[in-house]
């Protein structure tokens, strides 16, 4: 399958700290790439370097074919970005922001000015797009945001934290509009914090730590990864001391959770039968049991935890 973007042992220095340390990836063309890390792992210096803003120490990087160092402006002219804070000019209105925008990517003017009025009409702008964008909401200026970088039709779209403080209703369509130009057959790298946003939209992820990837694989791979990390949350009619678990060799860790027992196991069918043998011998009625999977952030924590520990 041909890649929409190639990293080859990028490494990016400032001062005395390696923001990005000597990392490799492929992102395949069509698919939603994402990138997650926590604050000041080398999430945003990767993607500063991939849309040409700042150039790498050592290493290489395509984009779109492109050479993202000799070929800057080819490789730029095909991508779309939303950057983690908002560039938008706050002194145009919507409109103009987008024909700069347009005008800056060389967008003919019949085309831009078709490619502006469908951006803003899917976008629910239209009927605000005279007015100045210092009067929009947060959600509304990422709307715009988001209808800049696609206004010149890129091939890959890079999205820095994009739905980052947005109400429920901004994010949601926000990433209900990034999966509809996915589905177009274009490819977005998406950075994100929101473990939950990653899991639903990308096809595979990449986690950073202090400037290495710690993992690279789709999300369901990663929480196979990490089966001990799953856990069974049961409740039962009267309080139970999770420490009454202890000693069954199936059960990793039990922890009170409110009202319920959580269990951590890698074999929850075994635990399952355990908990109905006890609850039977202790004269105990079962209110709820669930088996619950390791969620993404479960995983996360895990890699990011694991690698620092080895760094010790």
């Amino acid at each position: 399958m041909e890649t929409a973007i190639t990293v080859r042992d990028l490494t990016k220095h400032y001062e005395d700290v390696t923001a990005v340390d000597h990392i490799s990836f492929e992102v395949k063309k069509g698919e939603i790439f994402g990138f997650l890390g926590p604050n000041g792992a080398g999430k945003t210096t990767t993607i500063r370097i991939l849309t040409g803003l700042i150039r790498p120490d050592e290493g290489e990087a395509f984009v779109a074919g492109f050479d993202v160092l000799r070929n800057p402006i080819e490789a730029k002219q095909r991508i779309g970005v939303v950057p983690e804070v908002s560039n938008a000019y706050i002194d145009l209105s919507a409109w103009e922001n987008l024909v700069l925008i347009g005008r800056l990517y060389g967008v003919p003017t019949q085309k831009l000015r078709e490619n502006a009025m469908n951006l803003l009409k899917e976008f629910g702008l239209y009927e605000v797009k005279d007015k100045l964008v210092r009067a929009f909401s947060k959600g509304m200026k990422q709307r715009l945001l988001l209808c800049t970088a696609l206004v010149n039709d890129p091939e890959v779209l890079f999205l820095d934290e994009p739905t980052s403080g947005l109400d429920v209703e901004s994010a949601r369509l926000l990433r209900e509009k990034v999966n509809q130009y996915n589905r177009d057959g274009k490819t977005v790298f998406l950075s994100t914090h929101n473990m939950e946003e990653a899991n639903q939209l990308c096809h595979r992820i990449a986690i950073i730590n202090h400037g290495r990837i710690a993992a690279i694989d789709p999300p369901e791979n990663l929480r196979a990864q990490s089966m001990e990390l799953q856990y069974i949350e049961v409740a039962f009619n009267k309080p139970i001391n999770p420490q009454e678990f202890s000693q069954n060799p199936n059960i990793i860790k039990a922890v009170s959770a409110g009202n319920k027992v959580r269990i951590y196991t890698a074999n929850p069918s075994a635990v399952i039968e355990f908990l109905v043998d006890f609850a039977k011998k202790k004269r105990l009625q079962i209110l709820s049991l669930n088996t619950m999977m390791p969620s993404l952030e479960d995983v996360f924590l895990k890699l990011i935890r694991g690698k620092e520990a080895a760094k010790q």
